[in-house]
């Protein structure tokens, strides 16, 4: 069995693949690294199926009629045969020095007492054209180089929530939360962070800037005016997210904190790209998803509408719409984001 799974979704990726891959060659042995090759049109299949006879003891290629992102996501899940999961987007990469810390710490949890359901590490902004990467650590909230609880983690400020690029989930947790990601779908690398995280006990924090997010092509999802372009899937995720929250049985008291912070977060996010479109269309569907919530569950609603974020967001007439922007524009050039 293998210490670590590395799912690659790709899709049209021959530009950059290779520079992903490569990066996490270095793993060795210990690691599996699953190129999925997600009916990409360009050269993505072909440079999958070579990678995996130089490295037939390490890279997998698994070719699949295009499902998107979250497709691609699942079918490394499900065909994982390491003892954790991380997934790299074709278009990042890992730092080497901190891939080996990473791999040297795996193996010393397997060996400990505690079955450690989830591994942290930071990640690095590497936004295109930046002079200053900005660096997404955790030092400050959570316990750092030891095995720790919920009850033991800090104040996350919103800035600091966990994202996909910092996690490594135990490959069986997966399993047993039934993790399963939209298909067609963009930003389901939320629901990736968000959903198992009721299931998530112990966990481990090595603070090291292990992965490299690239952000800077216009086509890139995270780019806003593609964003506004997809407000439809953003706002689907953001339904989905409110109905797993809705659906936890009883949970940890600072997990369930953590989970409504982030829904904050998503919801806020949402909001603003719906302000920023600026037609009534999308002002109507803003008014319509906090109906949606309210609906599903009016405790959550609650905390979510009168937050300081929700307050910001909701502020009335075209005046209040411009102040949301200016707050939102402040939060972004401080949190490095888009």
């Amino acid at each position: 069995m293998k210490l670590l799974s590395i799912a690659i979704p790709c899709y049209n990726s021959e530009a950059y693949m290779e520079k992903c891959i490569q990066s996490l060659l270095p793993g060795g042995d210990e690691v599996e690294i699953l190129v999925i090759d997600d009916g990409s049109k360009d050269r993505t299949a072909e440079i999958a199926d070579q990678y995996q006879e130089k490295y037939p003891n390490i890279v997998r290629s698994i070719h699949q009629p295009n499902l998107g992102h979250g497709g691609a996501v699942n079918t490394g899940i499900h065909n994982a045969q390491g003892l954790y999961f991380k997934v790299v987007d074709s278009d990042d990469w890992v730092n080497e020095e901190s891939y080996k810390e990473i791999l040297k710490t795996l193996e010393d949890l397997v060996k400990g007492s505690k079955t450690v359901d989830l591994l942290i590490s930071n990640f690095v902004y590497e936004k295109q054209g930046a002079a200053r990467k900005k660096v997404m650590q955790y030092r400050h909230c959570l316990p750092v180089n030891q095995i720790f609880t919920w009850n033991e983690v800090g104040h996350m400020p919103k800035g600091k929530y966990l994202l996909m690029h910092s996690m490594i989930y135990r490959t069986q947790l997966l399993f047993e939360c039934n993790l399963t990601l939209p298909e067609h779908t963009f930003y389901v690398d939320n629901i990736f962070a968000f959903d198992p995280l009721p299931y998530v006990q112990n966990m481990y924090y090595l603070d090291t800037n292990f992965y490299r997010y690239f952000i800077g092509r216009d086509d890139q999802s995270v780019n806003e005016a593609v964003m506004i372009r997809r407000i439809d899937q953003q706002l689907r995720v953001n339904k989905l997210m409110v109905n797993s929250y809705t659906s936890c049985g009883s949970m940890n008291k600072r997990a369930r904190a953590y989970m409504i912070s982030y829904l904050d977060i998503i919801t806020t996010i949402s909001s603003i790209m719906l302000i920023r479109s600026g037609t009534k269309e999308a002002l109507d569907k803003k008014k319509e998803l906090l109906e949606y919530i309210r609906s599903t569950n009016r405790v959550l609603y609650g905390k979510l509408r009168h937050s300081l974020m929700g307050n910001f967001m909701n502020l009335p007439g075209r005046g209040g719409r411009r102040v949301s922007v200016a707050a939102y524009k402040i939060c972004q050039k401080f949190y490095g984001f888009n």
